[in-house]
């Protein structure tokens, strides 16, 4: 197969509960950072990529020299299927191949994450941007991205960034995926919410590429993987937010599901506090031990791995924790 962007890196399945190599049938496992910016940051005038201050001396940095072979790359909906200030959205678009194309050349894939709905938008308290729910044209972007990437076998797929409860002020009902609502009255977001959605992303990325790697979050603020798998679908990854505010049951919330399907921290991380930076150590051994990859939260967005390059605490932790052991 030739592929514009992906440098020959093999496509990946699941097997079991790990994540392989679909030509060799080895596993993989898969470790490396967020890499935010592209979800909120408005075009210069060189574009998306200058807006967001993302190089390709930066994906060096973070795949060679920091040794992640994974890059999640959180994006914007709205940017993706209309463009922003003047930019189109095929701009932003070849913003999203570049870094793909600059990963997989230092052989790194890159797992798109579907992070903001719109950059307007405020859904709830403290400024949050990030919806309960998707929306329906949360299809129509997944259609559009399996579409480009359907031959490219360096893109994964983060359906959803962090379904969750409304918070007390948000303004907006919960969706549904058929375009209607719940009551406005509703404000939790169980697995009877969440996983229709997660079916129907699913099939808009399959129905453009069916081999697609999938990724799909738990609720509480994708911490819960409790409810967990979606018994009709295959060639899936269950991904896992975890942060010191929501304690350590991580046997029950995500661990003893990944015994029996492939599990993922798709974000994780800390404050420079002593307890905190012990969490994240507590952690990453962790996911260590039980073969759990991860993306680690972020690059530059707080908690930040790095402040110029240089290593935060939290980032060297991290680091260190991204050297083959």
């Amino acid at each position: 197969m030739t592929t514009r962007l992906s440098h020959n890196l093999p496509p990946l399945r699941t097997s079991g509960n790990r994540i392989i190599n679909s030509v060799t049938g080895v596993p993989i496992l898969l470790r490396g950072i967020n890499r935010s910016g592209l979800e909120y940051s408005d075009p210069d005038e060189q574009g998306f990529l200058s807006g967001a201050s993302i190089s390709r001396a930066e994906i060096y940095a973070i795949t060679q020299q920091w040794r992640a072979n994974i890059i999640r790359l959180p994006f914007n909906q709205d940017f993706v299927l209309r463009g922003r200030n003047g930019r189109t959205a095929e701009e932003y678009q070849q913003a999203l191949d570049q870094i793909i194309y600059w990963a997989s050349m230092f052989g790194a894939y890159t797992l798109l994450d579907l992070q903001w709905l719109d950059a307007e938008r405020i859904y709830g308290g403290n400024r949050n941007f990030v919806a309960p729910l998707p929306n329906v044209e949360s299809i129509a972007l997944w259609s559009t991205l399996a579409r480009r990437y359907k031959d490219e076998p360096a893109v994964l797929y983060d359906l959803f960034n962090e379904p969750h409860d409304r918070l007390s002020d948000d303004p907006w009902p919960l969706n549904k995926p058929d375009g209607t609502t719940y009551p406005a009255s509703q404000m939790r977001v169980t697995m009877n919410e969440w996983q229709p959605w997660a079916r129907a992303l699913t099939a808009a990325i399959r129905n453009e590429n069916p081999d697609a790697l999938i990724f799909i979050a738990g609720t509480n603020w994708a911490y819960d993987l409790r409810g967990m798998p979606i018994d009709d679908l295959d060639n899936v990854v269950y991904s896992t937010h975890v942060y010191p505010n929501k304690g350590a049951d991580w046997d029950n919330v995500f661990g003893d599901l990944s015994s029996s399907v492939p599990v993922f921290a798709g974000e994780l991380g800390g404050t420079e506090s002593p307890d905190e930076l012990d969490y994240v150590r507590r952690l990453l051994d962790y996911l260590h031990q039980k073969e759990i990859g991860f993306t680690a939260w972020s690059w530059i967005d707080q908690p930040n791995l790095v402040t110029r390059y240089t290593p935060t605490a939290f980032g060297q932790i991290v680091r260190q924790s991204l050297t083959p052991r």
